[in-house]
């Protein structure tokens, strides 16, 4: 009994250690800073890394996805027509999920560019517009889903008053589970069983424990900042955006500021060979910065 109780003391001990947040300046290499990849676009969004590392990434107004190629440090055109894309998350199958908000739907996108809308609305009514997406492990996806009125929209009409975040099932099963003031980026991670949302109207932003399928406990305030588009990194440090990124350990304390050289910072990730290069979009550009962390799920 005695060497039981040593070794489950000494996993105790090994995994109190491991879950703490590691210090920012082990995280960033010194003197690095983000190096922009291209200014070519109107306005960049939703980045999300695929098994390779690779970026893809949306200009909303130019209704295009292009993709980040690391081994050759190129952006390329995935997709001219993505239905005004915002938000992207991979799923298992490595297919891209977008919320392609020009008729309030979300797209799933096979390598080969095949397209299945995956979903049209809620309950009968035209969803207000997806603006971000990420996929658990069982297959489902949860989504938020604003409203910011599009010029290019044609003919809209707002059929859901609320401005809430959705549960889609595997089975295609839509559940609406929180109504927000204007909820905006999402993030999640398996490993840590923790779903992030902003209220980006707010100012806030929450964490809710993942419980299972579907099933989230009372959202609790994480920290007083909301937010664009958001990352996690494998320590669970959460990056925000906005004026460039800001930088939050698994407690809610901000621990450290990237500045970026542009009027708004979108969205940010992790990709490359490792899962370590930093992918942040920021209104016309796109940048990379080397860390010394890696991102997680």
């Amino acid at each position: 009994m005695k060497n039981i109780f040593k070794i489950s003391l000494i996993g105790l001990v090994f995994a109190l250690v491991n879950c703490k947040s590691v210090n920012y300046s082990k995280m960033f290499y010194e003197g690095i800073k983000p190096e922009k990849v291209s200014d070519k676009f109107s306005f960049t969004e939703g980045p999300s890394s695929d098994k390779e590392g690779n970026v893809y990434f949306t200009d909303q107004p130019n209704d295009k996805i292009y993709y980040w190629d690391w081994k050759t440090n190129q952006v390329i055109v995935f997709l001219d027509k993505s239905g005004r894309a915002n938000g992207t998350d991979f799923d298992k199958d490595d297919n891209l999920i977008t919320c392609s908000d020009d008729n309030g739907e979300i797209w799933k996108i096979s390598k080969d560019k095949k397209v299945q809308i995956l979903s049209k609305g809620f309950e009968g009514k035209r969803l207000n517009g997806p603006n971000d997406v990420w996929n658990d492990e069982f297959g489902g996806m949860y989504f938020t889903d604003p409203l910011y009125k599009r010029d290019y929209w044609v003919n809209f009409k707002q059929e859901i008053p609320h401005k809430s975040l959705y549960y889609r099932n595997k089975e295609g099963k839509i559940t609406k589970l929180e109504t927000f003031t204007q909820p905006n980026g999402i993030a999640g991670s398996e490993r840590y069983k923790k779903l992030y949302v902003s209220d980006i109207d707010a100012g806030k932003t929450y964490v809710y424990d993942i419980l299972g399928e579907g099933k989230l406990s009372e959202k609790r305030l994480f920290c007083e900042m909301g937010s664009d588009g958001m990352t996690l990194d494998k320590h669970g440090n959460l990056y925000l955006t906005g004026k460039g990124v800001t930088i939050f350990n698994r407690e809610g304390k901000k621990i450290y500021q990237i500045p970026i050289d542009e009027e708004w910072t979108s969205n940010v990730t992790f990709g490359g060979k490792n899962n370590e290069i930093l992918f942040i979009t920021a209104s016309k550009s796109v940048y990379t910065l080397p860390t010394r962390v890696r991102g997680t799920r």
